[in-house]
């Protein structure tokens, strides 16, 4: 029999062991991330006339240049893309979500510098893209080169490329707990809480690197931030709605634009370079487009913008970003995201403070809940957009409002859309998520080759303290109950067994189980596809579903218990991937 305290201790040993990894890990990632910047920098100013920011250089610059930077950077990225590299395509996240979900968190070497090398080139040309999404790959894809590297099983993977992950946006905005959310709520969306710890030793690594890199100043210079009146949080709710429908006005916009690419009959190389002449041709008429676009959140901040400017910005700024993405650049959708945000933000505290003189609004305030707004809509993430917000201003204050504006945005992308741009991407490739899980993989598996025919059943009419017996004799405490019919007429668990307790010896023998059930039954036909059954868990949060001869029929052939249904897609998921690598091995 083994030694408990060996093998707690060889637990300490493994848990120090990996938490080295989650630090080498941070601190690779924070280092991408410094090459990263300092390659767009490079790249910002070889192209670009001389200025003291990137919106002066493309003022600065002939336009004919601005018309041709953008077109040949994005020809040139596109060579890159399509030869080497083609899942640099994008904005990044997709392909780290497709990773765990699809490859078992495998990501090839070669991402982690290509990506940066792409993506540094083409915003160093001016693409309307966000550098966060492309530093989140490079972290993954470093996390993944060390799990690879040193053979780890698939499950520490998966928390290395979250903790690359999530260590590259901490680097990216010196923000750790922003970038531990995302990798939680975006990346895993499950995941051990034993090894949420991992992650954040990254993040904070990575964050710690970024001010030495850096200096410790924010991203964005906000105003202070003071909510003046309650009643502030009714037009906050207002612009939670609109930003709701803003981003799914960019999704829509998006998905049109990457189908008028998909048809044109051209080498896909050539695309990006068609989307980054189409690009510069805005740019002549509004500069501002070029870029990640910082600059013009600071000054929306400030309210230095006015009402008919701000909205020609979120319009323009949609386009060119979709036009980019379409075309099949590499870059990300959350610096978009936010420049949309300041823009909307700031026009509707313009309006609320014509509107309403005696709340005293401050239209930057606005400026700076929309962004946090905008992200939560287009990512269907609100505490990752929350946290970002509250962590870049480290007020207070703010958390209230971005709630409100950022829970709503959601409920509304979430109700008239369905998909955050990430699920979107990945719905072009062919890949449905649930809960980081492809569905897909699920579809051609049936219920009745993966349910368990053996399973704990009682009468509607057995007493409680029969009830009692068996459930204390029960490994799974989960019972299906069936009428005199020995149809399905409800499920009986420990929870439901609570109310009884502390009356339990005046109730042994009056209560049946037909009281105490859960009448309200979900169950599936064994013809059924596992596909259909993870929709049913997710929906519903059940550990167990009963399953029926047929939709039809109410008659128990068997119960199918959720681990089984998990277990089942991982060897799935694998027997595909080494099919897959078997297919593409040369003879």
């Amino acid at each position: 029999m083994p030694d408990p305290v060996l093998k707690q201790g060889k637990k300490r040993h493994g848990t120090i062991y990996f938490l080295l990894f989650s630090v080498a890990i941070g601190v690779i990632s924070a280092a991408g991330a410094l090459v990263f910047r300092t390659l767009i920098e490079l790249f910002q100013t070889a192209f670009w006339p001389p200025g003291t920011t990137f919106l002066g250089q493309t003022l600065a610059a002939s336009p004919w240049l601005t018309i041709l930077i953008p077109a040949l950077g994005g020809l040139v990225a596109g060579i890159f893309i399509y030869r080497w590299v083609p899942e640099a395509k994008g904005p990044g996240v997709p392909e780290v979500i497709a990773a765990v979900a699809t490859r078992q968190s495998i990501i090839r070497h070669r991402v982690t510098f290509l990506k940066a090398l792409i993506t540094s080139l083409l915003i160093g040309s001016g693409a309307s893209v966000g550098r966060e999404g492309p530093i989140v790959q490079i972290g993954a894809s470093a996390g993944s080169s060390i799990a690879q590297l040193f053979r780890l099983d698939p499950d520490m993977r998966r928390v290395c490329l979250a903790s690359g992950a999530a260590a590259g946006i901490a680097a990216t905005f010196n923000a750790p707990i922003t970038g531990t959310l995302f990798a939680l709520e975006i990346i895993l969306l499950d995941i051990e809480v034993a090894y949420i710890s991992h992650i954040i030793v990254a993040a904070v690594i990575a964050s710690v690197l970024s001010r030495f890199f850096w200096g410790n100043f924010p991203t964005f210079e906000a105003q202070a931030f003071h909510l003046n009146h309650y009643g502030e949080l009714i037009i906050f709710l207002f612009l939670g709605l609109l930003a709701g429908i803003a981003g799914i006005t960019f999704l829509r916009l998006l998905s049109g634009i990457t189908r008028t690419f998909d048809r044109l009959k051209t080498p896909e190389w050539i695309k990006p370079g068609l989307g980054g002449l189409l690009l510069g041709i805005i740019a002549l008429w509004c500069p501002n487009v070029l870029g990640v676009g910082y600059e013009t959140v600071n000054e929306a901040l400030a309210n230095s913008l006015g009402l008919k400017i701000a909205l020609v910005l979120l319009i323009v700024k949609m386009l060119a970003t979709a036009l980019c993405i379409g075309s099949g650049m590499s870059g990300g959708i959350f610096a978009p995201s936010l420049f949309w945000g300041a823009s909307l933000g700031l026009a509707v505290g313009i309006v609320a403070e014509q509107l309403f003189p005696a709340l005293a609004i401050a239209p930057g305030n606005f400026a700076l809940v929309g962004m946090g707004a905008v992200v939560a809509g287009t990512t269907l993430a609100p505490i990752t957009a929350i946290l970002t917000i509250f962590e870049l201003t480290n007020n207070y204050e703010t958390i209230l409002p971005l709630m409100v504006a950022c829970i709503a945005s959601t409920l509304v992308v979430r109700t008239l859309y369905g998909y955050s741009a990430y699920e979107m991407k990945l719905l072009h490739q062919g890949i449905n998520l649930v809960r980081g899980h492809d569905v897909g993989v699920l579809q051609h598996l049936h219920v009745r080759d993966f349910m368990s025919v053996e399973f704990e059943a009682i009468r509607t009419f057995t007493p409680l303290s029969e009830i009692a017996v068996r459930m204390e004799q029960a490994v799974f405490p989960h019972f299906i109950v069936l009428n005199e019919k020995d149809e399905l007429t409800g499920v009986l668990s420990l929870r439901d067994l609570k109310g009884t307790f502390p009356d339990y010896e005046d109730l042994r023998d009056v209560i049946v189980a037909a009281d105490l059930m859960s009448k309200d039954v979900i169950s599936i036909a064994q013809k059924d596809t596992l596909e259909k059954a993870l929709y049913l868990f997710e929906e519903y949060r059940f550990s167990l579903i009963p399953v029926t001869q047929s939709t039809d029929q109410r008659a128990v052939v068997g119960v199918l218990i959720k681990d089984d249904l998990l277990r089942a897609y991982r060897e799935q998921v694998l027997k595909d991937r080494v099919l897959s690598s078997m297919i593409q091995r040369p003879g």
